[in-house]
């Protein structure tokens, strides 16, 4: 979450809640390239280090009775884990591995982004329509390398009466490519929103008339988006599963 300052402009009281989601490069000058090393490359970078603190540090004086570090490693390998397994069955088990980095980096950037000056990187559509495509196109090659032909047969519901099918095939096509777009910004949509509203309570705590009120919404507000960061990670994690599902698991129309 970038600083939360409120500046004046012609003598009034300003706050612009969006200032903390422009990405700016970090060594001067207005051109970003995609060579260009920036705050949103910085933080992903602290988040990839992040996670690797908690995992390869946390596990490497693996114990029976497992330290505070080891045991938060456990609990969110053993979480992601089983929840591959529910959700893909026994085939979707190989695929643990990306669904876990892809849990453990967006939990690392949302929970990074409650930071004080820090910025968020999934509050970015560019970052999370990139993962939500990585997703998109990784399960649709999935499917059609394991099954061929007939994995097209999700789009046609054999269960609805015949003269619905193709209206139904239809609206499947469209939903399945629609997937991208619902994966990415419910997760940019739900952070930006909560960091922007942080931002304008947070401007109006420098008045003293009403700092108490707005100090006790910035406190209720972090916490709700402390809780937002965990869920947001959890929702688009299985939510991949849920379409894993579609390229390893039987059709069920």
């Amino acid at each position: 979450m970038a600083d939360v300052a409120t500046e004046g402009e012609s003598g009034g009281f300003a706050i612009h809640p969006m200032d903390q989601f422009i990405v700016k490069p970090l060594f001067g000058g207005d051109e970003i390239h995609w060579y260009t090393v920036t705050n949103a490359t910085l933080w992903m970078a602290i988040a990839v280090l992040a996670i690797s603190a908690v995992l390869i540090l946390g596990t490497r004086r693996r114990a029976i009775i497992p330290s505070r570090s080891q045991s938060i490693a456990e609990l969110i390998y053993g979480f992601i884990h089983s929840m591959v397994e529910d959700v893909t069955g026994h085939e979707g088990v190989k695929y643990f591995p990306y669904v876990l980095t892809l849990f453990l980096f967006i939990l690392a950037s949302n929970l990074l982004g409650l930071i004080p000056m820090s910025f968020t990187t999934t509050s970015h559509v560019a970052v999370t329509m990139t993962l939500a495509l990585l997703v998109f196109l990784g399960v649709t090659i999935i499917g059609l390398v394991k099954k061929g032909p007939a994995f097209l047969s999700m789009f046609w519901v054999s269960s609805a009466p015949l003269a619905l099918r193709p209206v139904l095939a239809v609206i499947e096509v469209i939903s399945y490519f629609v997937r991208p777009v619902s994966h990415s910004i419910r997760l940019a949509g739900n952070l930006m929103a909560g960091h922007a509203v942080i931002k304008v309570f947070a401007g109006f705590a420098s008045m003293a008339v009403i700092s108490p009120v707005a100090i006790g919404a910035v406190t209720a507000i972090y916490g709700l988006e402390l809780l937002v960061a965990v869920v947001q990670s959890y929702v688009f994690t299985i939510l991949t599963c849920v379409y894993l599902k579609d390229a390893v698991g039987d059709a069920h129309h």
